[in-house]
């Protein structure tokens, strides 16, 4: 009987132990399980809120742009290309403005510049006994003609609906918004003429979005403290002045 019991403990000790080993078995792997079944975005970095972008762009710079060689020309891929047409648009600027020429007597003369030295050289031919230039023939194609015609209409009827949707004053913040940027672009316009400020804006294109790719955080991070201030003097303008104005009942029209 005393073995029995002896030989009854270490068999009994034996079964507790492979309990206890299951039960921590399934504990360890359900809560492995429950780990990977975890999705990614509980990490801090996924919880994280979304990052604020200049002018609520989603998309990178050079796609905002539009693609392409432009875009490649205003982020200066190209440096060669880049430079040529920035130093191209500061030679006609210097030309029209700071030297007063004019574009009609311009192309004039490029014109009898270009049909003397064809005419010459033509004539000349015959006594330097080389053939004489083949002058190629040009002539406008149709179909970009079109498209660029196609292009410039909807553009045209976008910009048209966006006017008649700020003058229906169902957007107060919008209508703001361009009057504000209206009266800024006629000061600026009042300081030079209109050559003068298309060679700004044009300069302007070539160096804020390659400054604004360069440095991109930044620009972010500042722009987004901006806009919170300006939001909150907006709302303090809306509490204290547009509140208080009275305005009807907006009534649709209804067309016949």
């Amino acid at each position: 009987m005393a073995e029995h019991a002896e030989d009854s403990e270490p068999i009994g000790e034996s079964l507790m132990e492979k309990i206890a080993e299951k039960v921590h078995g399934d504990d360890s792997s359900s809560s492995d399980s429950d780990s990977e079944k975890k999705p990614l975005s509980s990490s801090p970095s996924s919880v994280k809120a979304k990052i604020y972008r200049l002018f609520g762009r989603e998309k990178p710079v050079h796609h905002v742009l539009g693609g392409g060689k432009p875009a490649d020309v205003f982020l200066w891929r190209n440096k060669k290309i880049s430079a040529g047409v920035l130093g191209g648009a500061t030679a006609i600027w210097v030309l029209f403005e700071l030297m007063e020429y004019h574009l009609l007597p311009l192309v004039c003369h490029v014109f009898i510049l270009l049909l003397a030295l064809l005419f010459l050289w033509s004539n000349a031919s015959t006594f330097i006994k080389k053939s004489p230039p083949h002058i190629p023939e040009f002539h406008l194609p149709e179909d970009p003609v079109l498209q660029v015609a196609s292009a410039l209409r909807i553009e045209i009827n976008r910009a048209l609906a966006v006017l008649r949707h700020i003058a229906s004053g169902k957007d107060l913040k919008t209508f703001l918004a361009v009057v504000a940027g209206l009266w800024v672009l006629s000061i600026v316009g009042s300081w030079c003429n209109f050559l003068t400020l298309f060679y700004i804006c044009f300069v302007l294109l070539h160096t804020l979005p390659v400054l604004y790719d360069k440095y991109e955080h930044q620009v972010d991070s500042f722009a987004e403290t901006a806009m919170i201030e300006i939001k909150k003097q907006y709302a303090v303008f809306d509490a204290k002045v547009l509140s208080k104005i009275p305005r009807g009942p907006l009534k649709d029209k209804k067309r016949a």
